[in-house]
């Protein structure tokens, strides 16, 4: 199923559509970087600007959806099948990525709507609906229904227990099969429920306490493997580049004919998967912003890519090749991570790992809530929203005890569904966005 809904066509919506994006703006966003940062520190805050959280709250709340698992067992996904050259592919997606999130983000500022209590929302589904009118209400429902399953936690927690099985509970004898998968997700799922059933604030808080300092720690492991692995970084950066282009080590199907076709298709599937450029869920954040500036949003959402996929992912790929483990070990998803981890760390290694997963996850799982409940809340109603959540804490028990395979396919699946409706809107909404960027990058230089 997710084979067929990632085919050519979405392929050629996501980086086509991506890359015509960046093309029609001529890079602008890009040159004002510095910028950007200069937003994300809070110089532009203002409290009387509508919308919930600070600028810095949305990008913590959108990365601790994207920073997780899709940078720890995504790329070592992508390796396993596809070697070094799938990781190429992964920036190209991130650089395109980051064009679709700028115009994602400014959208959802810029034509925020009220749900049925009246309350400001932004996202997919509210652009859609007042950027192009009620006649492409059908557009937003098909995204909004979409989203009801693509935010279901379950390939993270399938992950977050395939780790803590492997890393903990088998080694010290206590893995007892389902039951430990089980109390595993009884566990995560009493978690989740303190914090999500909090509301955005609760959720935004959290995660923005929790994400930064996980990131540092993660970085400064990995940065520790490279540098004892130094000799090897620079043969392996080179391979990247290489092998995107011969694909020797790609064990996955062909596509358009060759397995050039393949990797590409591979690293672009876990390029979107870690940064979600183009689905759809990011914008749901982001919407919720205080600022009457869209462009500012949209320039704060880019650097979601940047930091997710650019700089984690390329350094959670370093640590697998450069300890040999992706040729090594027959592991896949986080086990084959953690086997980088304790080859260079014998020790704590697994163990800081696992820790980094575990609030990784966690985090990730309040920010998915979220984008149910607000999917839930455009399709039946905002009273409603919160009965979302008692299905999400029980699809919690579900991707404990569901195969990876299973949980990939089914999140993959509806990941591509639910970026039809948003790049195609998004295409059609572009030249609103570049009008405004040309008027607000204009007033900076007065």
């Amino acid at each position: 199923m997710a084979s067929l809904a990632w085919g050519l066509p979405l392929l050629i919506l996501l980086m086509g559509g991506g890359l015509y994006l960046l093309i029609r703006i001529r890079f602008l966003p890009f040159r004002y970087l510095g910028h950007a940062v200069a937003v994300l520190s809070g110089k532009y805050d203002s409290e009387s600007d509508a919308g919930e959280i600070t600028h810095f709250q949305a990008l913590t709340t959108a990365l601790s959806a994207t920073v997780g698992m899709g940078n720890i067992s995504g790329v070592a996904v992508a390796i396993a099948i596809g070697g070094p050259g799938a990781v190429f592919w992964m920036w190209v997606s991130a650089v395109i990525g980051m064009s679709t999130k700028f115009f994602t983000a400014s959208l959802s500022v810029m034509y925020r709507g009220k749900d049925s209590e009246g309350k400001l929302q932004g996202g997919p589904m509210y652009f859609i609906r007042e950027g192009l009118g009620k006649n492409w209400k059908f557009l937003a429902a098909f995204f909004s229904i979409a989203g009801l399953v693509g935010a279901l936690p379950v390939f993270n927690v399938n992950q977050l227990t395939q780790a803590i099985n492997d890393l903990l509970l088998k080694p010290a004898d206590l893995y007892t099969g389902t039951t430990s998968n089980i109390l595993i997700g009884i566990v995560l799922a009493v978690i989740t429920a303190v914090v999500v059933l909090g509301g955005l604030s609760r959720i935004s808080k959290t995660t923005s306490r929790l994400v930064p300092g996980m990131v540092l720690l993660y970085f400064v492991m990995v940065l520790f493997i490279l540098a004892v692995n130094f000799s090897e970084v620079p043969r392996y950066l080179s391979l990247i580049f290489t092998d995107a282009f011969s694909a020797s080590f790609y064990k996955g199907d062909a596509f358009l004919g060759g397995v050039i076709g393949g990797i590409i298709l591979l690293g672009i599937r876990r390029g979107a998967f870690s940064n979600e450029a183009g689905i759809g869920t990011a914008p749901m954040a982001h919407g919720a912003t205080k600022t009457n500036e869209p462009i500012r949003e949209g320039l704060v959402a880019m650097l979601g890519p940047a930091i997710d996929t650019l700089v984690v992912c390329t350094l959670t790929a370093l640590a697998i090749l450069v300890t040999g483990v992706w040729q090594s070990s027959e592991a896949n998803g986080v086990t084959l991570t953690a086997a980088a981890f304790t080859e260079t760390m014998p020790v704590y290694g697994k163990y800081a790992l696992l820790l980094c997963i575990a609030v990784f996850s966690i985090s990730s799982l309040f920010s998915y809530s979220y984008y149910g409940t607000k999917c839930m809340s455009f399709l039946f109603g905002a009273k409603n929203k919160g009965i979302y959540n008692y299905f999400y804490i029980a699809s919690i028990i579900l991707g404990a005890t569901t195969s990876l395979s299973m949980m990939i396919n089914l999140i993959d699946t509806f990941f591509a569904l639910m970026a039809i409706p948003t790049m195609l809107s998004t295409l059609i909404l572009a030249p609103k966005v570049i009008a405004e960027a040309k008027r607000y990058f204009a007033s900076l230089k007065k």
